[in-house]
């Protein structure tokens, strides 16, 4: 069995822990925040069930369809920034208006694609202040893999051991060993606890969406800022710094069909993905970079299985101890921030704005409700411009 002619049984293997690790650490890390603004919202088990469905059977979808037309591991998600900006927004609006918005907010994305201008603007930064923003945006994943042996020293530890004898004496399965022998741990320590489950398929709902101006003004416009600084700009930045040169248009337009497809049964965006997309754009998802792309349907794959069966599967994986997704997390990116600090500090002519932009994307400062990313950026290339730039020659 096989995607293509190309690629053989012995190549699946590093690409599908890779995806599957990657919709772990996004369903266990992040989704709570769904769960939280349907319950501000005071949305029905229906229509949360909907949500969940609608997101991630639209995720999965747009990322095998990306990854198989571009052969890139481009991994889709939902806007985690903006699903907690949801959290209090949703009080306020109508839940008819907030799935109006939703589609103002795609549409707005769809026709940036088409315009080919943000493109443009991410081929504009520097390879090192992209790496520095990289670097800085994984730390705090790297730091609470180590965090974690403070609150759960046994599993953490083992997992930490177990990952460098593995990258000793057998490094392409590094990763593969911490997943499966964390979840073995958790079983026998019966902290994994499945058994009162039941498997239901999620039943979509639509809800016809109405259009007001104040949503469009609370709701759709801060979505879409949030979802173009925080998950967008990133999400190129990762594929970019390991080498993969996908334009960035069809990728708007297609995941901005996608979420205004899925905006009337619920779905607020969906998106390029960032931090789990980095698992699998590294070296661990497969020393061949060709192959990488398998990660990505495989991701979708899981997606939409998650999607069908609706909230069953996300209980399943935000069941899992945070101790474990932190850990698990944090050493699956090592390679990846390995990497990107090395490149940032590469370049000696940008090498102190690179450091910079490190520095203020680790910050994570939160500013006229936009996240860390942006600024990060922003701080990053006004350091570029001030060192390097003709503008400011020294007297």
């Amino acid at each position: 069995m096989a995607f293509s002619t190309r690629v053989h049984c012995k190549d699946l293997i590093h690409p599908t822990v890779a995806g599957l690790i990657s919709v772990i650490v996004n369903y266990g890390g992040t989704f709570i925040l769904v769960f939280q603004a349907a319950k501000m919202a005071g949305l029905t088990a229906e229509l949360t069930a909907s949500w969940v469905w609608s997101i991630s059977i639209g995720v999965g979808i747009t990322g095998i369809i990306l990854s198989w037309w571009a052969r890139e591991p481009i991994i889709t998600a939902w806007s985690t920034p903006a699903a907690a900006f949801l959290v209090t927004a949703l009080v306020a609006v109508p839940y008819a208006e907030a799935i109006g918005a939703y589609i103002l907010s795609a549409l707005a994305f769809v026709i940036l694609g088409w315009s080919g201008y943000f493109e443009k603007l991410v081929r504009l930064i520097p390879a090192g202040i992209a790496a520095g923003l990289l670097a800085g945006i994984l730390l705090q994943f790297g730091i609470g893999a180590f965090s974690s042996l403070t609150v759960d020293p046994m599993l953490a530890g083992l997992l930490i051991m177990l990952y460098v004898l593995l990258k000793r004496f057998s490094a392409r399965y590094a990763v593969v060993g911490i997943l499966l022998v964390g979840l073995m741990v958790l079983i026998l320590q019966q902290r994994l606890n499945l058994s009162g489950l039941q498997l239901q398929f999620a039943l979509p709902v639509l809800t016809m969406p109405q259009f007001s101006l104040n949503a469009l003004l609370s709701v759709a416009l801060p979505l879409f800022l949030i979802t173009l600084t925080g998950q967008y700009m990133p999400g190129m930045l990762v594929l970019r710094n390991d080498g993969f040169k996908t334009s960035a248009n069809p990728i708007l337009i297609i995941t901005g069909l996608g979420s205004m497809l899925m905006a009337p049964f619920g779905s607020h965006a969906f998106n390029i993905a960032a931090i789990t997309a980095a698992i699998c754009t590294g070296k661990d998802a497969h020393e061949d970079p060709a192959k990488r792309w398998i990660a990505g349907i495989v991701a979708g794959l899981f997606y939409i299985l998650v999607g069908l069966f609706g909230v069953t599967f996300a209980a399943i994986f935000m069941a899992l101890p945070e101790t474990f997704i932190m850990t698990l997390a944090g050493l699956a990116l090592l390679g990846t921030i390995g990497g990107s600090l090395a490149n940032a500090m590469a370049d000696a002519a940008s090498r102190e704005a690179a450091l910079i932009t490190f520095l203020a994307a680790t910050a994570n400062i939160q500013l006229l409700g936009i996240g860390g990313a942006f600024w990060g950026l922003v701080i990053g290339l006004g350091a570029y411009v001030a060192l390097n730039s003709s503008w400011f020659r020294k007297a």
